[in-house]
């Protein structure tokens, strides 16, 4: 037989081949046959966080694995409504920028709808009177915040337009990461892949000092910047840096959220995960050996938990928990780990939402007369004596539309405050009023700079969501979250340790691409 060009005959190598392709399936290194995949997963808490990572724990691990997702609540955690006359106004999380691929995929692929955020003229209220208005004119507003604050203003637009494309150059990262498969083991390592120290840096330090380093003056940070902060995480500019330029970017045109509630989000992620939803509190997990068909004897986790009046408990191979680990959010107990779990107290700030319909009382704000008032949001300063952070019109979660305030008829206007309005505080807001409803809220992490992250791996297959909060609580850092511990438990179950925590993964990618 003539030989190959390599000088081997041709059966000879062919032989060869097969020889080794028989031998490489059965016993080379690195090629044992793929390991079952899990009975049974379950997913505690049924927000953005806990139901993003149901659906792609159904991509990645397949049609027959069964997953239970608890939620002693409703499905939607903090992205919920209110209801007033039969018209649904949201009261936890409400607008989404533009740049959040992760959600803009969602709405896209579970046949939701968008609607654009209402934008009305806002003001800035220090307790004793507005220190900004908006103008419906733009010459005129870049008039007023020349004469106030100088070119501080252009400055802090330019500032956040340089920070928002680092980050979303760096976003594009992560979502290029996740579309490959790629996880990492903890907060801190999915940041430092984004930006490396540099990023991470932004955690270490707070808004004020970075904004004082870059030169703002204390007037400009205290009554436009600081007022921000306060509708948007209820805290001052002591936050993080990272936190603090994510809230800057909801001054962004262009936010919306979704037609009928971005709720609806959760409730259709759980839906196209075909997961089965336990209305029920989940009291403790506690690894177990169970002997399971095989015969062999197997490390799972039993999760009890209370429906009603009942005690349950059932076994899961891989527990993800998806909801704040505080006493007051969810109170479970993690026994007899050896070693322990880690204890984490993580402080939550309160805020209450409250929904009015009634007219405004505009001269707490302003000396107009009321029918010449026309701001639509009402922001705060950082005073003691102020006891709400924000007030602004709103619209239903069906409606598109920039309600304007006019003194002939009520208005539903959202109010946040640190706490529960008194009946005298709504009646110094309100000329009169219709109806009032509430809701009250552990929002967010209350920022201190430096921050740590909790643990992502909380034991072998018990996993962390929402650690990824303590570097920003919104929703599309929760569904970045859950598609990373979806991707990490898969890859952990198997055995895929070169899919995790890659180092120089960016430029490992562009070489393969």
């Amino acid at each position: 037989m003539k030989p190959l060009a390599g000088g081997l005959p041709c059966f000879l190598t062919f032989g060869l081949w097969l020889g080794l392709l028989l031998l490489c399936s059965w016993g080379c290194p690195g090629s044992a046959a793929p390991r079952s995949p899990p009975e049974k997963i379950a997913v505690i808490g049924a927000g953005i966080g806990g139901t993003s990572a149901a659906y792609y724990l159904r991509q990645k691990f397949g049609k027959d694995v069964k997953i239970d997702v608890f939620e002693k609540g409703e499905v939607g955690g903090r992205l919920a409504t209110l209801t007033m006359q039969g018209q649904e106004y949201e009261s936890g999380g409400s607008i989404i920028h533009p740049l959040n691929l992760h959600m803009k995929r969602f709405v896209k692929d579970l046949g939701l709808s968008a609607v654009q955020s209402p934008s009305g003229l806002v003001g800035v209220y220090n307790g004793e009177t507005l220190v900004y208005e908006e103008s419906s004119w733009f010459i005129i507003n870049m008039i007023k915040l020349i004469w106030y604050y100088g070119f501080q203003s252009l400055r802090m637009h330019m500032w956040v337009e340089d920070i928002l494309d680092k980050f979303m150059s760096l976003f594009k990262r992560i979502y290029r990461y996740q579309s490959h498969d790629y996880a990492f083991s903890s907060v801190e390592k999915l940041l430092h892949s984004l930006g490396g120290d540099d990023f991470l840096g932004l955690f270490n330090r707070s808004l004020l000092e970075t904004l004082q380093k870059a030169g703002f003056s204390e007037k400009f940070l205290d009554e436009i910047i600081t007022p921000v902060m306060r509708v948007n995480y209820g805290q001052t500019m002591n936050i993080n840096g990272f936190v603090g330029a994510v809230s800057m970017s909801c001054t962004d045109p262009g936010l919306w959220a979704v037609k009928g509630g971005n709720k609806l989000v959760c409730s259709r992620l759980l839906q196209a995960s075909k997961s089965n939803l336990i209305s029920g509190s989940v009291m403790s997990i506690e690894e177990k050996t169970r002997t399971k068909q095989t015969g062999n004897p197997t490390k799972v986790y039993e999760v009890v938990y209370q429906t009603g009046p009942e005690i349950h408990s059932d076994f899961y191979d891989i527990v993800l928990v998806a909801t704040p680990l505080n006493q007051k959010m969810s109170n479970i107990t993690f026994l007899n780990f050896d070693p322990p779990i880690e204890e984490f107290h993580q402080y939550y700030e309160p805020l209450v939402t409250t929904l009015i319909k009634g007219q405004l009382n505009s001269t707490v704000f302003s000396s107009r007369a009321l029918d010449e008032f026309d701001l639509g949001t009402i922001l705060t300063t950082d005073n003691p004596d102020l006891f709400i952070n924000s007030i602004g019109l709103v619209s239903s979660v069906e409606e598109n539309n920039n309600p304007q305030p006019k003194v002939e008829r009520a208005h539903v206007w959202k109010v946040f405050s640190a706490g529960p309005l008194t009946k005298e505080q709504i009646l110094k807001l309100f000329v009169s009023y219709d109806y009032a409803v509430k809701q009250s809220w552990l929002a967010y992490p209350h920022y201190t700079p430096p921050e740590k992250c909790p643990s992502t791996i909380l034991h072998d297959q018990l996993y962390y969501l929402n650690g990824i909060e303590f570097a920003a609580s919104a929703m599309e850092m929760s569904a970045v979250a859950g598609y990373n511990a979806a991707l990490l438990a898969y890859h952990r179950w198997n055995g895929h340790t070169h899919m995790i925590d890659q180092e120089d993964l960016y430029e490992k990618l562009k070489t393969e691409l």
